[in-house]
């Protein structure tokens, strides 16, 4: 996206995600991928959205904090 590169907008799950499906289709990790997908769904579940895919009633983060929040949960 580079209209928004550098503004901290961009929303990073789609790349962590695949990371997932590295780890789990490629170096057959399977428990690392489920670890990775989990974190995202709780980001989620715990309302967290970048703008593009901002919800009433959910928190507004950036790029770099959804990152930092899923990193935690993993």
């Amino acid at each position: 996206a580079p209209d928004i590169a550098g503004q901290n907008k961009a929303n990073p799950i789609a790349t962590i995600l695949s990371a997932a499906m590295m780890l789990r289709f490629s170096f057959d990790l399977d428990r690392e991928a489920d670890a990775v997908e989990a974190a995202v769904q709780k980001v989620l579940s715990d309302g967290f959205r970048t703008g593009d895919i901002m919800s009433e009633g959910c928190t507004k983060v950036g790029t770099v904090q959804m990152g930092d929040l899923i990193a935690e949960r993993v």
